[in-house]
């Protein structure tokens, strides 16, 4: 099983907007792709006031590589969902078995 830590720091003049979207447009962009298993999102705290995380897990790195394509070690930023994003990171790990 493959662990995906997303984290993107949002404009903050978007921010409703963005959680709107993020809450639709990104699970289901996720959900939607072979292997899924599940997703977990979060809003920022005191300590990262522009910052959201999304938890997904898939069966494997086959799964994860047909979701995010050639450059799946990098973010996957839904169509559209591109002017809300200052900045992004992507970290993976792989399941103890």
């Amino acid at each position: 099983m493959i662990t995906r830590i997303f984290r993107v720091q949002i404009k903050p003049e978007l921010r409703e907007e963005f959680e709107t979207l993020y809450r639709v447009k990104s699970i289901d962009a996720v959900q939607n792709a072979e292997g899924f298993i599940s997703v977990t999102i979060g809003k920022p705290t005191v300590w990262a006031p522009d910052e959201y995380v999304m938890v997904s897990t898939r069966t494997n790195e086959t799964a994860l590589k047909k979701f995010a394509g050639e450059k799946w070690s990098e973010a996957h930023i839904p169509s559209g969902m591109e002017k809300f994003v200052i900045d992004c990171w992507v970290h993976h790990y792989e399941s103890f078995d």
